[in-house]
């Protein structure tokens, strides 16, 4: 697999307003406005021709609220809509980035600068530079070492030294000046009286917002101290909207990402159809015959639309006996498209505004039942009439809920849902319950993967060419913007009925793919019957000791000053900013004098924590700095963020599971993300310490045992591998005397290593180069050893060969389950891109069997664990581990009855092995 070298991350939203505003009205033929979309056609035709980054996205933002909304309602509440003209550009800017075959991103509760820094972030890690084109100054506190901004605008880069310019500050202390001063154009509301430059000054006096707020008492300017003291949980707020979150799951996976030659046909298409006349001229493509809109292939199969269009009949529902008439049609037809609306994104929180029923492609109603609209509706219509002045009184909600739950329960009727995930969370807090149920979503995830989005918007667009109503349509946008509940009946209608309507229209195209594809085990043994499990194990959430987690934050506060002031007596006793990269360069490679320092294209030296390992041998600074860096983040990311995602009614956090997010059909884990707490240090420990069991109860960890070892054994045949995982031995002894050729009794520690090493590198498409960088030792070293691997273990090339061949054949590879994994790129003419496909092809049938595996776990656990009388609970999935929550009485039972499931999930050359513990706290258990 070919790591990035250059990631190009595109502020979309950025270029659109520019664009918007700086070039004049302009309309293609048919009168739709178009000056954005040229604009911004135009900039990134020019960024592409010019750049040499080998991955490239633009990132937008969505028109629904973010997680900032949550924490502040007035965050951007102020700002007006968008202007009508420039309305129907947002989906055609999206058209143009498609058409020069460049990934758009998108992810609807989160903003686009918060996935710029998630892969700004993801890129840096795997040892790529980064530039963020834009210059909005949120970003700002994305730049580092290996990271940079550029404005298209004035043709010029954004470094420390243009951020330090611009707040006073290097990058890692922006948010603490922002959340000081605030910021007008969000409506973020910073401390009263303080502006930047005041910020930056109490920011570089005290070190950080924490500190300067602690010590605020000793200021000694009387307006400003007070003011501190009154505003500080103000400061706090606007920190937590100004820092940009960097663990938000990659809605689109990183090599997705790697540059694609322009289709000439596509592109043209596009510019003919918009009338850019110009620039198919500059791009010196022949116009096609046609002018119609293009959407960009995909590497999956699609659907098509019907061919003649369908008549749609949306009926608001405000009677007992309307009511009672689509209950029973939608039980005559025995499937129903199903939706509720609600008041906010977060299904344990939200409260329920009202349900959606479609029994028939165009046929649906709205049933609102707590929906509280203002009085005058204006153009609503109920008896022929005309408009009336006063809004129509809807049923009680005793009666509208009793009247759906048989329905709702009746295993005879298929309910047919989006994301139905959400919609049981939500009904299950009114302890309403689902049965009987299919989710377009899951299904358009097994059939085409990652190859697109499964939005329910997206999934219109793609497969029945139609554009659903915009949410910012009916609840509008900015300080005029309204929770669903006080939206106009008429408007709330024919958004609810349209979404439950397309989805009963996307069932009945997707569905029987199933079965043309060969894809109906893994929806109905996978997929399907795990959302009921993950709507369980997200409500129960798990709990977390807020002492605890806010004394380690404290601990870690302490240990940092105390990194600090051991770093600054090692330089000598001269203080510096230890999160400045700049000043640390001028610190290790011109104070200290260290050998080895490389300058970025900056004129920075590069201070990454590859640098800092290799100098730690050479002079104790950079092992503390790294100390220092590894406290910090953990402090930030973890001791101080999971505080804040405790949620108040349960005192557990509840993380959100993505179904249909991952390449190789993984969970992945958000709000908060609970996958990547670390484990592997002391202080990350320290943390898993402070999620704990309810008194008179233990947690249990039950971890799969080198899984993915035991699937490559299995699948790739290696006799070698399958006798020594039989006999139960040390497996990374085994192979180190197996490849070495020495006994394996008292075998040197080290070889014993490097053969673990390549067991858990191998199929990953580990090279000697990467292999000497892991172990220390040469190139050439390291080549040996893994030719010696190969020779001892020929099956595994095989193997490899062999399913390089399967993705050149079919586009994509499958695991033992069945499931596909697309591998886009895999007959790319550029060798790099083509590289990283075969690698992704190798790992495909690895990983995702993996993951299908504990997920066939997961499904089997809660009723192998009721039929034995056990009141466990699975609380969380961590990759190849489950986490529950189980009586103390009754932890031997259930480990047992963990094991057996775990280990019967699937039948392999080789056994399935689980660890399991009981603790009190999840670090204990593991």
């Amino acid at each position: 697999m070919t790591p990035p070298r250059h990631v190009f991350l595109v502020d979309g939203s950025g270029f659109i307003f520019r664009a918007f505003h700086g070039l004049p009205p302009m309309t293609r033929p048919d009168g739709t406005p178009v000056n954005a979309v040229y604009g911004f056609t135009t900039m990134l035709m020019k960024l592409l021709s010019e750049t040499d980054a080998d991955h490239v996205a633009v990132v937008f933002d969505t028109a629904r609220k973010t997680f900032r909304s949550d924490i502040y309602p007035a965050y951007k509440a102020h700002r007006p809509p968008p202007p009508e003209e420039l309305i129907p550009q947002f989906p055609l800017v999206r058209d143009a980035t498609r058409a020069f075959d460049v990934c758009c991103i998108e992810m609807e509760g989160f903003e686009a600068d918060d996935l710029i820094a998630t892969y700004a972030r993801a890129a840096v890690e795997s040892g790529a530079r980064v530039t963020i084109v834009s210059s909005d100054k949120d970003l700002m506190q994305l730049v580092g070492a290996s990271v940079e901004m550029y404005d298209p605008m004035k043709y010029r880069s954004i470094g420390e030294a243009e951020v330090r310019e611009k707040f006073g500050v290097g990058p890692d202390k922006v948010v603490d000046v922002q959340a000081l001063c605030g910021d007008a154009s969000d409506n973020v509301p910073g401390v009263p009286g303080i502006g930047i430059k005041t910020a930056a000054q109490l920011i570089s006096d005290y070190g950080d917002l924490d500190t300067l707020l602690a010590r605020a008492g000793e200021i000694k300017q009387p307006k400003r101290r007070e003011t501190l003291l009154e505003n500080a949980d103000l400061a706090r707020i606007s920190r937590q909207l100004v820092r940009l979150r960097a663990d938000v799951p990659l809605p689109v996976p990183m090599e997705d990402l790697a540059v694609k030659p322009v289709n000439p046909e596509t592109l043209g298409a596009f510019c003919a159809a918009q009338g850019f006349r110009s620039l198919l001229s500059r791009l010196k493509i022949k116009a096609p015959p046609i002018a119609e809109p293009v959407r960009a292939a995909t590497a999956a199969p699609t659907s098509t639309a019907p061919a003649s269009p369908v008549t749609t009949d949306y009926d608001l529902v405000l009677t007992e006996a309307a009511l009672d008439r689509w209950i029973a049609e939608a039980t005559k037809a025995g499937v129903v498209g199903f939706d509720t609306e609600t008041t906010g994104l977060d299904p344990l929180r939200a409260q329920l505004v009202g349900v959606s029923l479609a029994v028939a492609p165009g046929r649906a109603c709205y049933i609102p039942v707590t929906h509280n609209p203002p009085q005058a509706q204006g153009s609503l219509d109920l008896g022929g009439s005309g408009p009336v002045a006063d809004a129509p009184k809807i049923l009680p909600a005793a009666v509208t809920l009793g009247r759906l739950t048989p329905l709702l329960a009746d295993p005879s009727v298929l309910k047919v849902g989006h994301n139905l995930k959400y919609d049981m969370q939500v009904l299950a807090g009114l302890g309403l319950r689902i049965e009987a149920l299919d989710d377009t979503m899951l299904l358009s995830y097994v059939l085409d993967g990652a190859s697109h989005g499964h939005g329910l918007d997206e999934l219109c667009r793609l497969h029945l060419d139609h554009t659903n109503i915009a949410f910012s349509e009916v609840c509008g946008t900015g300080k005029t913007q309204v929770t669903f509940d006080r939206v106009p009946l008429d408007k709330a209608c024919a958004y609810a009925a349209e979404d439950a309507d397309m989805t009963l229209r996307l069932h009945r195209l997707l569905k029987p793919r199933l079965l043309n594809e060969r894809m109906v085990t893994v929806y109905e043994t996978l997929e399907r019957p795990l959302v009921p499990v993950i709507v369980e194990m997200e409500r129960h959430g798990i709990k977390v000791d807020r002492a605890a987690l806010m004394a380690l934050s404290e601990d870690f506060g302490r240990r940092l000053v105390e990194l600090e002031a051991e770093v600054i007596a090692l330089n000598n006793g001269e203080a510096f900013n230890l999160g400045s990269p700049q000043q640390l360069g001028k610190v290790l490679f011109e104070t200290l004098n260290l050998p080895g320092g490389k300058k970025t294209k900056t004129g920075q030296w590069a201070t990454g924590a590859d640098v800092l390992e290799e100098l730690a041998h050479l002079h104790p600074l950079p092992a503390r700095l790294l100390d220092w860096r590894q406290l910090a983040k953990l402090k930030s990311t973890y001791t101080d963020a999971l505080v804040a995602e405790i949620n108040p009614a349960t005192g557990r956090v509840h993380t959100s599971y993505a179904l249909a997010a991952t390449t190789t059909g993984r969970l992945s884990s958000s709000d908060p993300n609970l996958q990547n707490i670390p484990i592997r240090t002391e202080e990350g420990r320290k943390i898993r310490h402070a999620f704990v069991a309810e008194p008179g109860h233990r947690l249990i960890s039950a971890d799969y045992s080198q899984i993915e070892l035991r699937l490559v054994a299995h699948v790739a045949e290696i006799e070698g591998l399958r006798t020594a995982f039989a006999s139960g031995a040390d497996i990374h002894a085994i192979t180190a005397s197996q490849v070495f050729g020495v006994p394996v009794e008292g075998i040197d520690p080290a070889l014993r290593r490097r053969a673990k090493a390549i067991n858990f590198g191998i199929i990953y498409g580990i090279s000697a180069f990467g292999l000497a960088a892991q172990l220390g030792i040469s190139n050439g070293e390291a080549k040996t050893y893994i030719d010696a691997y190969f020779a001892r273990y020929p099956e595994i090339r095989a193997y490899m060969e062999r399913t390089k061949e399967e993705a050149r054949t079919n586009g994509f590879v499958t695991t033992l389950f069945g499931r596909k994994v697309f591998t886009p790129g895999i007959k790319d003419k550029n060798g790099a891109m083509r590289a990283f496909a075969e690698r992704a092809a190798i790992n495909g049938p690895i990983q995702g069997g993996a993951a299908d595996i504990i997920k066939r776990a997961m499904i089997r656990l809660p009723d192998a664990l009721s039929q034995a009388g056990l009141a466990a609970r699975m609380l969380l999935q961590v990759h190849d581990e489950l986490v529950l929550e189980a009586p103390e009485t009754e932890t031997d039972a259930t480990i047992a009855v963990v094991r057996r499931v775990m280990e019967g999930a699937a039948s392999l050359s080789v056994p399935l092995v689980v660890d399991a513990r009981a603790a009190l706290s999840w670090d204990e258990a593991h």
